[in-house]
């Protein structure tokens, strides 16, 4: 299974707020600045999901995103952008693009527009390392990282569940 996410970012603060939050929820994170190192990096490391930047000093995001596709049309590629406007929303969708996020973003949203994305690439099963959060009112998509794959619970303070993950372990272990 791939939960390689790639960033790609001109501004080097989002790339690194975007791996530190995505790399705790347990996914590989890869990032570049740099549009025309983009396809390379998908070719040697087949990310599950692309994180684009419509903004790209080199190549404009939706030029890229119409590459992406056309040469890898099962890379999930998620749009973001603090400068986008409706017209740039609908030509990325037309052009495959899985979401389109308006910075600054939510932790929350950010999370749930990658899990429908690697929902499309993930199994449902015994060994599916997806998983909803079992909380009703939060409804976040998870890495499970775990040894046994068993955990129900996202790890996100947004979620206000960290008591119910500590006593499942407490049950699990008693």
């Amino acid at each position: 299974m791939n939960e390689t996410v790639l960033v790609v970012d001109d501004e080097e603060r989002i790339r690194s707020s975007l791996r530190g939050i995505l790399s705790d929820e347990g996914f590989r994170v890869l990032d570049t600045g740099r549009a025309p190192e983009v396809m390379e990096l998908i070719g040697r490391e087949n990310p599950a999901v692309v994180l684009l930047d419509v903004w790209m000093p080199d190549i404009d995001g939706i030029e890229l995103l119409r590459r992406i596709k056309s040469e890898r049309p099962a890379v999930q590629v998620i749009m973001i952008s603090g400068h986008a406007n409706i017209q740039s929303a609908v030509a990325a969708t037309k052009l495959g693009a899985a979401d389109f996020i308006q910075k600054p973003f939510s932790v929350s949203g950010l999370l749930a527009a990658i899990a429908r994305s690697a929902a499309e690439i993930f199994v449902e099963g015994a060994e599916a390392r997806i998983r909803v959060c079992a909380n009703p009112g939060c409804g976040l998509f998870f890495c499970d990282t775990s040894r046994t794959h068993r955990r129900r619970w996202c790890s996100m303070a947004v979620c206000g569940n960290r008591h119910k993950v500590a006593s499942f372990a407490r049950r699990r272990v008693s």
